[in-house]
């Protein structure tokens, strides 16, 4: 199998996706890295269709691998940029890609790169199957680019897809992000025997439309983000709990911003709607933050020391 007739019919055959894969001394594709290759045309057809290509759209993929995904988003784009840092499979990457001269392969870590280096202030979508364990940080880092996509569609473990479509109730740090971004919704079942090697669980396509501004930026936004770590780092805990604890806030200022917005006290992280956390930031915003200045060292030892002394005299 010459780079001249590989296509995606090829490398979703195992056999030849394996034989492939031997040519180049790769035995497997790694484990350490999260890599599970796409070997599903069914999965593969959901993907691309929930993009949306078309021939002016730039991409920008990350954890190509074997570039099953690249050749057909190089088939329908106009730029890809894939970016895989699996130095092993990378020549197999190359061999792949090498009939499409619209297809960029950036060597590295998608963390070190950021969009607008790539695509400066041109628009993009991004598009991936993303390993298992690495994906909410590679979401963050898409979503919090300057330049964000226009548009995600992502391969993810079941698990996180249910995670970003939750609605109150269910909700997550990663669900309010993502719902902060953009409307996600789920678009395709994908099942474990879809990838080779199979991982241990089932996954789907996620599809994001971002909108064309947050609803808020800048310190706004910083807070809101502040504010929902620090409520869902202790989310069995009631809301105004986590953030006194967590923020170490005054309780009299939290029990001020919760009524102002109208929330229960008793409302716990995973009960509140998107537009109760940005009512919850404005109010915050309005009466900013103001941490209890925290005990040292030497002061609990003054106090511990004074302690035996205030109870004889009590």
């Amino acid at each position: 199998m010459s780079a001249q007739d590989t296509d995606a019919s090829d490398l979703i055959d195992i056999g030849a996706l394996r034989a492939l894969l031997r040519r180049h001394g790769v035995e497997r594709p790694n484990k350490a890295l999260g890599q599970h290759l796409l070997i599903s045309r069914k999965a593969l057809d959901a993907v691309v269709r929930a993009a949306e290509l078309s021939l002016d759209d730039n991409v920008l993929e990350v954890g190509a691998g074997a570039g099953v995904l690249t050749v057909e988003l190089a088939k329908r784009a106009r730029r890809v940029v894939a970016v895989e840092m699996d130095r092993v499979i990378l020549p197999v990457l190359r061999e792949v890609v090498e009939p499409f001269p619209n297809v960029e392969i950036i060597p590295r870590d998608l963390l070190t790169v950021w969009p607008e280096e790539v695509f400066g202030e041109q628009p993009y979508k991004f598009v991936a199957n993303l390993p298992y364990y690495i994906t909410a940080m590679i979401l963050r880092h898409i979503l919090e680019a300057r330049n964000r996509p226009t548009r995600v569609v992502v391969m993810v473990q079941r698990e996180v897809a249910e995670r970003m479509t939750a609605e109150p109730g269910e909700m997550s740090l990663l669900s309010l992000s993502a719902q902060f971004y953009g409307t996600p919704r789920i678009v395709a079942q994908v099942p474990a025997t879809a990838f080779y090697p199979p991982p241990k669980v089932d996954s789907a396509v996620v599809r994001l439309d971002l909108y064309p501004r947050p609803p808020l930026d800048g310190a706004a936004r910083e807070l809101f983000f502040t504010l929902a770590r620090a409520a869902f780092a202790e989310k069995r805990k009631q809301v105004h709990n986590s953030l006194e604890r967590n923020l170490r806030l005054d309780p009299e200022q939290v029990a001020g911003w919760l009524t102002a917005c109208g929330i229960s006290s008793e409302r716990r992280a995973q009960s509140l709607s998107l537009e109760e956390w940005l009512a919850l930031t404005n109010a915050a915003l309005a009466d900013p933050p103001r941490p209890i200045p925290q005990e040292t060292r030497r002061e609990r030892r003054q106090r511990g020391a004074r302690a035996p002394e205030q109870r004889e005299n009590s």
